[in-house]
């Protein structure tokens, strides 16, 4: 353990990158995956089109390969950002985004046909209808859901560690080549530092779907 006391400025570092890696993936997830689940429904066949065609590229793509375009391929078409982290976060939020995807167009489904249909009789559009009287109701239904997808995405920012960042992961590697004596100890301190996301993550979901529900 002395080696984990030592060394926990660097598991600082991994900690704050992996917090903020999560973070920022999941807000342009969010943002994203949303606009994809309301094309998903979209009575326009060319957004529906798309939906569907990216979520299921994208989903059936390994996170890895992901990574791989953004971080080494993008470079090459002219995107040359000045770090790995920023590719590192548009590649998980473009993952992650088909997932999120998935659990808005499911709860947009959950809610009755008859309330898009007496808003469309009141004169409201599509795009009203779906932001004022749909989507509230839908993301009640889904935060559970969407919470697990964040906590996955927690864990899928391990990818990340192999591309030149320095999130746990990379911290983790880094640490059981600098201390081979002492791999056993330093994995637990890295699981232990993603169980400080991933738990916290885990209770907010219980505490909002019972608050969700007693408001329904």
């Amino acid at each position: 353990m002395d080696t984990v006391i030592d060394e926990l400025p660097l598991y600082w570092e991994g900690f704050t990158t992996t917090l903020a890696l999560t973070l920022l993936s999941a807000v342009i997830a969010l943002v994203v995956g949303t606009i994809l689940g309301a094309f998903r429904v979209s009575p326009v066949p060319t957004l529906r089109w798309f939906g569907t065609a990216y979520v299921e590229l994208v989903r059936n793509t390994p996170l890895t390969l992901v990574f791989i375009f953004f971080v080494f391929v993008a470079p090459q078409l002219g995107w040359t950002p000045d770090d790995f982290f920023i590719p590192a976060v548009v590649a998980l939020s473009v993952y992650t985004a088909a997932f999120v995807c998935e659990a808005v167009r499911s709860g947009i489904n959950s809610v009755g046909l008859g309330q898009a249909e007496a808003s469309r009789a009141i004169g409201l559009t599509f795009p009203q209808t779906l932001r004022l009287v749909v989507l509230p109701q839908a993301f009640r239904t889904v935060v559970p859901p969407l919470i697990n997808i964040f906590i996955a995405l927690t864990k899928n920012s391990s990818v990340a560690g192999g591309f030149f960042v320095a999130e746990l992961f990379g911290v983790a590697r880094q640490l059981t080549n600098a201390h081979p004596a002492d791999i056993i100890p330093v994995l637990i301190g890295i699981a232990a530092f993603y169980l400080v996301i991933t738990i916290p993550a885990g209770i907010l979901a219980g505490y909002v779907e019972r608050k969700v529900a007693f408001a329904r």
